[in-house]
């Protein structure tokens, strides 16, 4: 370990994960982190873009995901015994933004969010049911 990274084993009475799914883990929170930076480049595209793209319900939509996204994120970091909860919370959250996204026809910026929302969706669906 050199000294820039994180020592996360966590504390002793902190549930202990094994090789496997400390991967996951590991996995989910860095999907969750890249979810949240996408929704937020998002959000400013759709400032950008104005018309369809300021809906009010649609920007709500894109602040919520980036959100739990960063909360869920922050809650595995720290081993948080919530953190499953987060994860099923932002599962849906997730799979919501993506659909509402992908209504943006031809659009690539609003289909590579759409993409990184599912597939952070399908991880911490997984997060979920393995707590």
């Amino acid at each position: 370990m050199d000294k820039y990274t994180v020592d996360r084993t966590g504390p002793k009475d902190q549930k202990d994960y094994g090789v496997g799914m400390r991967q996951q883990l590991d996995e989910c929170i860095r999907l969750c982190l890249d979810c949240a930076r996408a929704c937020t480049e998002t959000l400013a595209y759709c400032h950008e873009m104005g018309g369809e793209h300021v809906q009010p319900e649609h920007l709500r939509l894109l602040l919520d995901c980036e959100e739990i996204c960063q909360l869920s994120a922050h809650y595995m970091l720290r081993g948080s015994e919530f953190h499953a909860q987060a994860c099923g919370v932002c599962a849906q959250v997730c799979e919501r933004c993506a659909e509402d996204c992908e209504q943006y026809d031809d659009d690539t910026t609003m289909a590579a969010c759409a993409e990184i929302c599912r597939d952070c969706a399908e991880s911490c669906r997984e997060m979920a049911r393995m707590a």
